[in-house]
């Protein structure tokens, strides 16, 4: 019988990982999940119930907008949604695109599936280049703060007062458990290539400025609406 409960949970958290490292919904191409952030970001910024979202924008050194995460959970939990990281420049323009994914696996007693749009609002220095710089765990490597109205998600603080992300999200469906403690930001090299061409990577994108696409200024246009 154990052998059996053993086998099981093998099978259950190869699914997990292979789950999470996918892109959460059918997002064929950079440019459809770019307009698909933008569209996100524009929904949660224009909506009443996230005021506090809009007053965080104002000192935003970046935002991570992922346009849908899912979750899906039987026993084993996981977790997984690609999206953008735009950062702010010392000047207020927003810049270009980058491209990630921010997955996470559980294993405990969950039944259930949620879909959530979420904004990452990336209040520090130290946020921003710890995402840039390497692959990070929230609630671990950076202090996350959920927003007022983020129903479906827990963080490790309740207060946005020192949080080098405040999250905001948007959720339908059912989920019991599971929370944003643990989850991987990771860079989709894939993605930012085909966006950009070859070299392009969220330092060369973000930092260096080496890079643009046209495709993404209505993006762009929108955060630096939202100041």
């Amino acid at each position: 019988m154990m052998l059996k409960a053993s086998r099981f949970l093998l099978v259950m958290l190869v699914c997990t990982v292979a789950f999470a490292g996918r892109p959460a919904r059918a997002d064929s191409t950079p440019e459809a999940l770019v307009e698909k952030a933008r569209l996100t970001f524009e929904s949660l910024y224009n909506d009443k119930d996230y005021t506090q979202l809009r007053k965080n924008m104002k000192l935003a050194k970046a935002v991570l907008i992922i346009p849908s995460e899912l979750k899906g959970a039987f026993i084993v939990g996981a977790a997984g949604g690609s999206g953008v990281l735009v950062a702010k420049d010392e000047n207020g323009a927003w810049g270009y695109p980058a491209f990630y994914t921010v997955g996470s696996g559980s294993l405990g007693f969950q039944i259930g599936f949620q879909n959530s749009e979420a904004v990452f609002v990336i209040m520090t220095e130290k946020g921003l280049h710890a995402i840039i710089n390497n692959q990070v765990k929230l609630g671990v490597d950076l202090s996350v703060a959920i927003g007022p109205v983020g129903q479906g998600m827990s963080g490790s603080t309740t207060t946005a007062a020192g949080a080098d992300i405040v999250a905001f999200s948007r959720t339908t469906g059912l989920f019991a458990g599971g929370s944003l403690d643990g989850a991987a930001i990771v860079k989709r090299d894939d993605w930012n290539t085909a966006f950009y061409g070859q070299g392009a990577t969220p330092t060369a994108i973000i930092f260096d400025k080496k890079f643009s696409n046209p495709k993404a200024d209505p993006l762009r246009q929108a955060l630096q609406a939202a100041q």
